[in-house]
């Protein structure tokens, strides 16, 4: 879990999903990808909302956020036909 309002790992201090936690949530989600997905969709939204309050003249770089929180979730490859 992360460290808030921060985002960073409780851990290692990394920013939060630090590699491990990626590792963790991956292996934890394996069987239901799009429920992952929808966990880390909701963090992000909690994540910026922090940020935004710590750092209301800069704020985070939406761009940053997608891909610290949701660009590198491995993609559900769709069913191949018989």
């Amino acid at each position: 879990m992360p460290l808030r309002p921060l985002w960073l790992c409780r851990v290692c201090a990394a920013p939060w999903p630090c590699g491990t936690a990626r590792l963790t949530l991956v292996s934890e989600y394996a069987h239901d990808r799009v429920a992952l997905n929808i966990y880390l969709c909701t963090v992000l939204h909690d994540a910026a909302a922090d940020l935004y309050r710590l750092y209301p003249d800069t704020g985070p770089d939406p761009a940053t956020l997608f891909a610290r929180f949701l660009a590198w979730v491995p993609r559900t490859r769709p069913p191949t036909e018989p």
